[in-house]
């Protein structure tokens, strides 16, 4: 078991939350139980996501996609007041991590993918004036895209929706989770042969043809399971608390 704010402090910490200029708070989102054992984790904190959380009796909610977005209504109404309601009665926390869960070199969401492809990291990108939150490097060994591909759908459980005009051979590639598909100019800038990200929009087919790049649309949900689950394992060992993760995939 670990006090609420201990764990807070350490999440802070760890992720570096103050380098970050970001689209809604992260860290400890909302107050629940002073003292946490038991941590479920998941992607976004959506409804269904804290109704099964708290079936499994959790003290604390971890996410990527947290609450309190900039631009949406203060109001807490509606959709919004479904959520809160369930979470407080359960008596959760809610940390929540977004741009630094993305970001971190060891539990972000693009670090751990780029383990799990095998790339050996060259360099990060796509900062926009903070830290770099998407990375580029090189596979241990040319691929085709049809190879990638296969491979992708094997590592994240559903088939990537590939576009451009790249080369047949693949061996640099450019990636970013979730929806970063606005990178792909800074993508191919880098001389990348691909770059893959999570969503796909009607100019980023046009992009990848005129820049010469595949761009493999893997799904935004799909890509950014990564962070949280190597940040709970992180957690399991560093203090008395149980971890686990629930997957309520999305179809984009």
């Amino acid at each position: 078991m670990v006090p609420r704010d201990t764990l807070a402090r350490y999440l802070d910490e760890l992720l570096e939350v103050d380098r970050f200029q970001d689209y809604c708070p992260n860290g400890l989102q909302v107050q629940g139980r002073a003292e946490i054992r038991r941590i479920v984790g998941g992607v976004t904190a959506s409804l269904a996501l804290v109704e099964a959380a708290a079936a499994q009796q959790a003290d604390a909610l971890l996410v990527h996609h947290g609450w309190f977005w900039k631009g949406e209504s203060p109001c807490v109404t509606g959709m919004k007041h479904a959520r809160m309601q369930h979470l407080l009665a359960a008596g959760m926390n809610l940390f929540a991590y977004h741009l630094p869960l993305d970001a971190h070199p060891v539990h972000g969401n693009n670090a751990v993918l780029g383990r799990a492809l095998g790339l050996a990291v060259e360099g990060g990108f796509g900062g926009r004036g903070g830290p770099d939150i998407a990375l580029y490097g090189r596979l241990p060994a040319p691929v085709s895209p049809e190879d990638l591909e296969a491979r992708l759908e094997r590592l994240l459980g559903r088939r990537p929706l590939r576009v451009g005009r790249g080369p047949a051979e693949l061996r640099r590639l450019a990636w970013c989770t979730g929806a970063a598909q606005s990178l792909i100019e800074d993508a191919a800038r880098l001389g990348v042969d691909a770059f893959l990200s999570g969503e796909i929009s009607e100019p980023t087919v046009h992009a990848a043809e005129e820049l010469g790049v595949h761009y493999f649309a893997c799904g935004h949900h799909a890509t950014e399971r990564f962070g949280v689950q190597s940040l709970g394992a992180h957690l399991v060992e560093a203090f008395d608390v149980e971890f686990r993760f629930i997957d309520l995939p999305v179809p984009v």
